[in-house]
């Protein structure tokens, strides 16, 4: 993976957590410790604790995941800016990660996005009570037909597609009776696979309204400041460098679909040659790898993970 190729950096989002996340970064990097203690002090929270011993139960809660992945994420690019010179082209993030992708290219600081994410987290969990919303993966049905049976399954109440993440797998989200009714509608049309998301609330649909109002609310004494190296964004999967519009694509972000599949064929449409996933799992590489037959991808989300970096 040479400098003189383009490369992009994409950051994972909620889902990618696990005990044992970002620890050996942080006992062998001091740039990756450095970020730990700094969203430690940022939030009066025992990250490090959560991301490496556990509880699992207590690092799913939302509150926990969202700040956690990202200090993870951004540890790792820490590391990653320490020991090689390698820049990317552009960045992107899925959901929760487009908050690491703008941390880094310095339009967002990062104690600001961990304080951010956390009350984003609790925002996303108190939008809709326990059990009343649902989301589920569909496996092999067109986006235009996904979006017809949405329609179908409503009957008044919210259903809609939260994620495209691509090669034909589409998230749904929304009150669960209406979720489980386009499940069924799914599988009655075809769908490979249809299977509910361990999830603890319908994130990106319409029922997120008032944790994108309280989101409004969060960021709204942020510094956003401008940045050279673009992002493409979850809402409309397109190349931004103007800082004035980072918030308010971020509140709409939490009541619209992820655009995945529309963000990787940005990157080749870009020029982009490879992709590193820079944070916990290998998630959106699966995902990209699924997408893309012409770009490399590699993850980095361990000291390892660092011997797949060549610089010529």
């Amino acid at each position: 993976m040479g400098e003189r190729a383009k490369i992009a950096f994409v950051f994972p989002g909620q889902g990618s957590q696990y005990v044992g996340m970002g620890k050996d970064f942080c006992e062998q990097f001091d740039a990756a410790k450095e970020i730990f203690m700094e969203a430690e002090e940022a939030l009066q929270l025992p990250l490090r604790r959560l991301c490496f011993s556990g509880p699992e139960e207590e690092l799913k809660l939302t509150e926990h995941t969202q700040p956690a992945i990202l200090t993870a994420s951004i540890a790792a690019l820490r590391v990653l800016e320490s020991e090689f010179s390698l820049k990317p082209s552009c960045v992107a993030g899925h959901s929760l990660g487009e908050y690491s992708a703008l941390v880094s290219v310095g339009a967002l600081a990062f104690a600001d996005a961990v304080k951010v994410v956390r009350e984003r987290g609790r925002l996303m969990q108190e939008a809709v009570p326990p059990g009343a919303g649902l989301m589920a993966v569909i496996l092999g049905l067109p986006a235009r037909e996904v979006e017809r049976l949405c329609e179908e399954a409503s009957n008044g109440e919210v259903v809609a597609p939260a994620n495209f993440n691509g090669a034909g797998q589409i998230v749904i989200a929304g009150a669960k009776p209406a979720v489980v009714q386009a499940m069924a509608l799914a599988r009655e049309r075809g769908a490979k696979r249809v299977f509910e998301l361990p999830v603890s609330a319908p994130f990106h649909c319409p029922l997120m309204l008032s944790a994108s109002e309280g989101l409004k609310q969060a960021l709204a004494d942020v510094e956003v400041k401008p940045f050279s190296i673009g992002v493409i964004t979850n809402v409309e999967a397109a190349l931004n460098r103007d800082c004035a519009r980072v918030k308010s694509l971020l509140v709409e972000q939490a009541v619209r679909p992820v655009r995945w599949e529309e963000s990787v064929q940005r990157l080749e449409e870009l020029g982009c040659e490879s992709v590193l996933e820079v944070g916990p799992g290998k998630v959106l590489s699966g995902l990209i790898r699924r997408i893309s037959s012409k770009l490399k991808v590699d993850n980095i989300e361990n000291p390892q993970d660092l011997k797949k970096i060549e610089i010529n």
